[in-house]
């Protein structure tokens, strides 16, 4: 086998061999920080779909709408009058987007989004009995909708079916008023349209609010509901990239002339949060890097000390500055691959154990880790890459060693 291997290869096996133990505990030491890396990496991965996934599951990417109604100031006055006025906000009806089917069709065309749900939503009051609550009444057209929101995955109660005469209430609706399945609340808006609806199912949208407000029921009858006709207050997109929902809210918005709001501007502590998450992470997994490469680089430096007189016999038998460099080379690399591999299986260890003991009260895991074989490779490849470069210096050292200088020390 050893014929097989080229000259520097033997060469530099044969020196990590003799220091075995000095060896050992680099290789180790390269194990326990890639182990943090992919442990660290994942984990954040994981934590951050999860949260991504509750908030962006129970709301759309992008919402359009038509542009608030702004005053203008008429004033008239002569060269001797002086005028004060104090201009104020008029009152925000419901107004309907012009030409919405339109402006449905263009997003639809649009190669960024993937989903577009029209819907009419406003204020209104469910009423049973002497009980009222205020609720924000949704109308929407299922099948587009169940794109932007997946509402039949969380259903609690009932299913995902709507008829002119059903609604679909949150739980907490449903609690506070007292009723389940089959029971009929009276729907009436602040347009004084007022309707008698079939509670068909219940859901659970993750947030108390959410659930104790928000009503679903069909287009039309919302629309009827809330002198609408034929009219909607707001158009729903998914995009391809929701990181990039705010960039083509703005073009969107720049094309179209509506108002566009995407969940990065709606969520704005969020996303930050998000991002200083991920920024901190990545200090963390750099400054692991850099402590890494810092010890196979000190351990590749004594070696060279250690090893003087071996190089200067070496170089006097003919071995070439390039060769020494090699050597080392190929230490630094070898270490860093190695390290990778026991650190590879020390972080899935370390994912098993946290999928054993994070969980949730009732037993499901906290939230999904996903083993992506990606995030090994390239710990692997940036580990072997840290490896070679640690050995930069100390190899450089040992190539510029003179032979007789080197045989005497």
């Amino acid at each position: 086998m050893n014929k097989l291997l080229p000259f520097e290869w033997i060469v530099a096996m044969r020196f990590l061999r003799e220091g075995r133990m000095q060896s050992i505990f680099i290789i180790l030491g390269v194990a326990i920080g890639v182990g943090v890396i992919v442990f660290m990496s994942a984990l954040l991965s994981g934590m951050q779909g999860n949260l991504f996934k509750r908030v962006l599951s129970s709301q759309p990417h992008i919402t359009l709408e038509r542009p608030k109604q702004q005053a203008t100031a008429v004033l008239n006055a002569n060269e001797q009058q002086t005028i004060a006025a104090t201009i104020q906000k008029p009152s925000q009806r419901m107004n309907t987007i012009d030409q919405w089917q339109k402006v449905r069709d263009q997003m639809q065309a649009r190669g960024d989004v993937v989903a577009v749900s029209p819907n009419a939503s406003g204020p209104a009051l469910v009423v049973r009995g002497s009980a009222t609550q205020a609720i924000s009444l949704i109308g929407i057209e299922p099948d587009a909708y169940v794109r932007i929101v997946p509402l039949p995955e969380k259903m609690i109660a009932g299913s995902f079916r709507m008829m002119n005469t059903d609604m679909i209430i949150g739980m907490q609706l449903a609690e506070d008023m007292g009723v389940q399945l089959g029971d009929k609340l009276r729907v009436t808006s602040a347009a004084g349209a007022s309707l008698n609806l079939n509670i068909a199912g219940i859901f659970d949208l993750g947030s108390r609010g959410a659930n104790q407000r928000t009503v679903f029921v069909l287009l039309s009858t919302a629309q009827n509901l809330l002198g609408m006709t034929g009219g909607v207050s707001s158009i729903d997109l998914t995009v391809q990239d929701p990181y990039a929902a705010e960039t083509i809210a703005q073009l969107i918005a720049n094309a179209t002339g509506l108002t566009a709001m995407s969940w990065i501007a709606s969520n704005n502590q969020f996303f930050l949060g998000m991002r200083a998450q991920t920024y901190s992470s990545l200090l963390i997994r750099i400054f692991v890097a850099l402590s890494v490469a810092a010890g196979i680089a000190s351990v590749l430096v004594v070696s060279v000390v250690q090893r003087q007189k071996e190089i200067g016999i070496l170089r006097a038998m003919g071995g070439s500055r390039s060769q020494v460099l090699r050597i080392f080379l190929i230490q630094g690399a070898v270490v860093g691959l190695l390290g990778s591999l026991v650190g590879s299986t020390l972080a899935t260890g370390l994912l098993a154990a946290w999928r054993m003991i994070a969980k949730n009260p009732d037993g499901t895991p906290m939230f999904p880790i996903s083993m992506d074989f990606n995030l090994f490779f390239w710990s692997a490849v940036i580990a072997t890459l840290t490896g070679l470069l640690a050995a930069v210096t100390p190899a450089l050292r040992a190539s510029r060693l003179d032979p007789v200088v080197a045989i005497r020390g």
